[in-house]
């Protein structure tokens, strides 16, 4: 990384001059918008930049130890299967009343300002969308649809919230909805007692219903991983915001950046897996550093298609 290879007084460093470690930051920052002013950039973002939306994050520094629910877990086990979509139908409300944070809104800017060309998404929770990014892949699906197993149908997830109520009627306000529980990241909550709740099939087939989300234990589309890659190669460098690059599905972009000689600046509270193959390492909130990038660095001269 750069900051691990200039001097301390040099201020691209990234070394701190203070013990809060502010004067580090900044530097870090400035290197960054040094690095990546003039460059047509891909952005890769994880759970990091929703936090300040109020959507809990997996890995961060402060994030209580989690262990999300498998795909093989999903498909194979009723009481799985049941006790996911009780939780979902509370916490899938949460996420629906979020808002983008500043850090959606500045990177939604610079792609109006032909600096973003395209944005890789591991959250399905919709806000950089919201926010106003038009090129987005939402690499591990969306939260606000439903898939059917069996027919390949897709529907609405309000219309099975529906559905869902009338089976339970009662269910989301006994267990306090959305202001008295824990929520989760990806839609969930935190509830323990779910062994009463109706799950829905499909109305079409009668088949089974998963959220269209990528579950751990299941693979990315092809073609969306294969969209993702095309972003990348067209872009001149990329930027990772919000995301300790822990599984392979989005740390492989970080690789193939790097191994092509594209410049790489991370952007994370907390050390990342994919910190060795970084040029710039910033170690803050996405939301500051985001902003503060979206000032510093300047427009493109013409869109970026």
């Amino acid at each position: 990384m750069l900051d691990a290879r200039q001097s301390p007084g040099d201020p691209s460093s990234g070394r701190p001059d203070r013990a809060d470690g502010t004067a580090s930051t900044d530097h870090a920052i400035h290197a960054a918008a040094a690095l990546l002013s003039g460059a047509r950039l891909a952005v890769l973002t994880g759970a990091g930049v929703s936090t300040d939306s109020g959507i809990p994050n997996y890995r961060g520094p402060d994030s209580p130890p989690r262990t999300p629910m498998t795909y093989q877990q999903f498909v194979g086990d009723e009481s799985f299967r049941r006790h996911y979509w009780a939780r979902n139908h509370v916490g899938w409300r949460h996420v629906h009343r979020t808002h983008p944070n500043a850090g959606h809104r500045a990177l939604a800017e610079l792609e109006a300002r032909g600096v973003v060309g395209g944005l890789i998404t591991q959250n399905v929770d919709l806000l950089h969308e919201q926010a106003g990014s038009r090129n987005v892949i939402d690499l591990h699906g969306r939260y606000d649809r439903v898939i059917c197993l069996g027919c390949r149908t897709v529907v609405p997830r309000a219309e099975l919230a529906t559905r869902l109520d009338a089976l339970n009627p009662g269910f989301a306000e006994s267990v306090g909805a959305v202001a008295d529980v824990e929520i989760a990241p990806d839609a969930d909550a935190v509830i323990e007692s779910t062994s009463h709740f109706v799950v829905a099939a499909c109305d079409r087939c009668g088949g089974m219903l998963k959220p269209d989300i990528v579950y751990f234990g299941e693979n990315v589309p092809r073609e969306r991983v294969d969209r993702a890659y095309a972003m990348v190669d067209a872009a001149e460098a990329l930027l990772v915001a919000g995301s300790s690059l822990t599984v392979m599905s989005g740390l492989r972009f970080v690789r193939h950046a790097a191994t092509t000689g594209k410049p790489v600046v991370i952007v994370n509270r907390g050390a990342t897996r994919g910190d060795p193959l970084a040029t710039v390492r910033v170690d803050a909130g996405t939301s500051e550093v985001l902003s503060t990038l979206a000032v510093a660095l300047p427009s493109a001269r013409a869109p970026i298609t």
